[in-house]
């Protein structure tokens, strides 16, 4: 199979014949149709996270068909059109087993623990738990965009967030977790406010339903300017990028008893940033993390995508080939262009 391949962290992946992988005997191999190319990729290649080991093909956001399964499974079979949660469950561990699969003690992890979907066949593990089955009217590019960003962002703003019909949800960072988010919660009946630095994001938070948005690049005070947008400050706030300033500012910006959600990663020694905890204490704010969606919630998810209320293709910003695709990869940290970029053609 040809995929994407590197040897060493930051080294330009090449594309290589690589052996096909055989199915574990609970698991299923997926011949790869489309995969997002996503900012943890990029943290994966340049060896942010602790899991990836060398060698490596990155990619954990893709759509495909079973093309062979492990004697264990029983609920697939080839020919089936699936995708799966980026982090997969074990089935076993005291996570798994209270439902909180996207938390597992022994999670795997596609285009992170183990190699990913930069090729054209991938094996999975755990199929029976962690396959989710396509329908007809969710194209392959549409289903890949689904693998992370977007389904991460759906779990923070309705569990995490608990975003209700009327209420402000302030997003910082109009990447394609961040416009996922705009997109979820506008869909919830909530108003949302986007922020940015860059132009043609915050016009694409505009299409997706943003009340209001911020460039963050031309405010002196974003947080006083979110304040008087939602009168008071937001009752949810989503940093959907990962940076210091954009965690202070999502806690900064809300109203009392306010509910922030991190998705985006911090790495390095921004892991440990400051926060205003002074303002948590006081105002009673709480703070979760957002690590991924479970298989078993996915059926909320299709089902708002096939009534219409939620449109992810509106999300997508361009499709490549794998080629193409490891440019897009190397540059992702540099933030240009908008909405979701996904690799179809792997010839």
């Amino acid at each position: 199979m040809k995929a994407a391949y590197f040897e060493s962290f930051g080294q330009p992946p090449v594309v290589m014949d690589l052996p096909d992988p055989e199915p574990p005997d609970h698991g299923a191999v997926i011949r790869v149709s489309a995969t997002g190319i996503c900012l943890s990729d990029w943290h994966a290649w340049k060896g942010h996270d602790p899991d990836v080991r060398l060698p490596h093909v990155p990619g954990h956001e893709f759509s495909g068909t079973v093309e062979s399964v492990g004697s264990d499974v029983r609920h697939w079979t080839p020919g089936d059109r699936v995708t799966l949660p980026f982090v997969c469950g074990c089935g076993h561990c005291d996570q798994c087993r209270s439902g909180n699969h996207q938390v597992c003690d022994r999670q795997f992890q596609p285009g992170f623990t183990h190699w990913g979907s930069f090729a054209e066949r991938v094996a999975v593990h755990y199929a029976d738990l962690n396959l989710v089955r396509l329908p007809d009217a969710i194209d392959d590019v549409t289903a890949a965009s689904l693998g992370c960003r977007f389904t991460t962002s759906f779990r923070a703003v309705t569990i995490q967030g608990r975003t209700g019909p009327g209420q402000w949800v302030v997003v910082f960072g109009c990447g394609g977790v961040g416009l996922s988010a705009i997109m979820v919660a506008e869909a919830l009946g909530a108003r949302t406010v986007g922020i940015d630095i860059r132009k043609e994001r915050l016009n694409l938070a505009r299409s997706v339903g943003a009340r209001a948005v911020i460039d963050a690049a031309h405010v002196d005070d974003v947080v006083q300017a979110v304040r008087d947008i939602t009168d008071g400050g937001a009752h949810v706030s989503i940093d959907a990028l990962g940076s210091p300033e954009t965690c202070f500012n999502a806690v900064s910006s809300l109203r009392k008893r306010g509910r922030h959600v991190q998705i985006g990663l911090l790495t390095g020694d921004d892991r440990t940033t400051a926060l205003p905890m002074d303002r948590v204490v006081a105002d009673e704010l709480e703070i979760r993390g957002s690590h991924g969606i479970q298989a078993h919630a996915y059926p909320a998810v299709l089902a708002m995508i096939a009534a219409g209320k939620l449109q992810p293709d509106k999300l997508l910003g361009q499709t490549v080939g794998l080629e193409e695709g490891i440019e897009v990869l190397q540059n992702m940290d540099g933030f240009e262009g908008a909405g979701i970029t996904v690799i179809d053609t792997f010839g």
